[in-house]
C-alpha cells in the first residue's frame, strides 16, 4: 500500500490524541490519579474507540482520559517525546504534530506557557534521538471560547519560532471560524501557516469560512467539501489541500461508510490530498492502516497512493530546501 521508495508523511496527527495507554497508566500511578479502569487492558478499551462514536464531540471525549494524567510539565514532555518515537516506529519520513496547550493543561491547571515549552523540548529531544524531522502546529481549542483561545494564542506566540502553523479544532458547529478571525490575523502576521478543522462536523460554509476568514491553505478533514462543486474547484485552483483521515472520519460520523469517502472525488476534481492518522492513539491505528483502507476499501490505485505520498511533501509546512532534502532521501 505504501511505496517504500517514497517519503512517508503524517501532516494531521494530534500529539495529545496519541498518548500511549501504558503511559496513561504509569502517569496515573505516579501522580496518584484514580482511574475507573482496573488494569491496562480495561484502560485500552476506554481510551481507544471501538468501531465508531456517535459524533465528533463523543470522539473528542475519548481524548479526555489521556490528558487527565498530565499533572506536570515533565508529563507533557514525556508525551511529546514518545510521539516522536511513535513516528519513527510508524516509518514516517516527516511528521507534523499538533497540540492544544490549553487542552493539555486544563485537568491540572498547568501554566500554559510551560506546557508549550515542555512539548517543544520533548519533540526536540525525540528528534535528536530518533532522527525523524518533526514540526509543531499549535491548536486553538475553539470549544473554550474566544478569550481562552486568545490566552492560548499568546502562549504559542511566545515560542513562535518553534511552531510552523496555527490550527482551530474542537466544536466546529458551536464555535464557527468567524469568531476567531482576529486570532488568525495575529497568527498570519507572525508568519505562521494556517490549517483549520472544517467540514468535519459542519457543512461547506464552514470550509469557506476557514479559507476566507482565517486564511487556511490546508483544511483538516473537509469531508463536506464534496457537497459544493464550486468550493472543490476553488480549492483545486488555489492550492488549498485537504488533510484526509479516513478512520477518524468514519469514527466521528463525518462519513457513514469508508468506501464512500469523498477522497476519490477530491482527487478527481484536482485537489491535492494527503492521508493522515488524526488521533492514532484514540483510533488505535497507524499510518499504514490508512493506506491499506485507501487501497482495499476506498479503491485508490497504487499510482494515486504514491502521488498522495508525494503530496505530503509538497504541502508540508517546511521550506523548499527541506522538501528537496526529503525527496532526495528516497529509501
Amino acid at each position: 500500500m505504501i511505496t517504500p521508495d517514497l517519503p512517508l508523511t503524517d501532516l494531521h496527527r494530534h500529539l495529545d490524541g496519541n498518548i500511549r495507554p501504558s503511559t496513561i497508566w504509569q502517569l496515573a500511578q505516579k501522580f496518584s490519579i484514580p482511574l475507573q479502569q482496573q488494569n491496562l487492558e480495561e484502560l485500552i478499551q476506554s481510551t481507544q474507540i471501538q468501531v465508531k462514536t456517535t459524533d465528533l464531540l463523543a470522539f473528542l471525549q475519548k481524548m479526555e482520559l489521556g490528558v487527565s494524567v498530565l499533572a506536570s510539565e515533565q508529563a507533557c514532555y514525556r508525551v511529546a517525546y514518545e510521539n516522536v518515537e511513535d513516528a519513527k516506529r510508524a516509518g514516517l519520513t516527516y511528521a507534523e504534530l499538533r497540540f492544544s496547550p490549553v487542552f493539555m493543561a486544563h485537568a491540572h491547571n498547568l501554566p500554559i506557557d510551560q506546557v508549550v515549552d515542555a512539548v517543544i523540548a520533548g519533540c526536540k529531544a525525540g528528534t535528536k534521538e530518533y532522527g525523524v524531522p518533526v514540526n509543531l502546529i499549535g491548536i486553538l481549542s475553539r470549544s473554550y471560547g474566544e478569550a481562552t483561545c486568545h490566552q492560548e494564542l499568546q502562549a504559542l506566540l511566545r515560542a513562535k519560532d518553534d511552531i510552523v502553523a496555527l490550527d482551530l479544532a474542537g466544536d466546529e458547529k458551536g464555535f464557527p471560524a468567524i469568531r476567531f478571525k482576529q486570532h488568525f490575523k495575529l497568527a498570519r502576521d507572525a508568519g505562521w501557516n494556517i490549517t483549520v478543522h472544517a467540514g468535519e462536523a459542519d457543512g461547506p460554509h464552514s470550509i469557506w469560512q476557514a479559507i476566507d476568514e482565517l486564511g487556511a491553505t490546508r483544511i483538516g478533514h473537509s469531508v463536506a467539501a464534496h457537497e459544493d462543486t464550486r468550493l472543490m474547484d476553488f480549492m483545486a485552483n488555489n492550492n488549498i489541500s485537504i488533510e484526509c483521515c479516513l478512520t477518524s472520519n468514519f469514527q466521528t460520523g463525518a462519513c457513514t461508510n469508508i468506501a464512500d469517502h469523498p477522497i476519490k472525488t477530491f482527487i478527481e476534481r484536482g485537489i491535492v490530498v494527503t492521508l493522515n492518522t488524526d488521533d492514532p492513539g484514540v483510533s488505535g491505528i497507524e499510518i499504514a492502516d490508512e493506506y491499506k483502507l485507501a487501497r482495499e476499501v476506498v479503491g485508490l490505485s497504487a499510482e494515486q497512493l504514491a502521488q498522495i505520498q508525494l503530496n505530503g511533501v509538497e504541502v508540508a509546512f517546511v521550506e523548499d530546501s527541506v522538501k528537496r532534502g526529503l525527496l532526495s532521501q528516497l529509501r
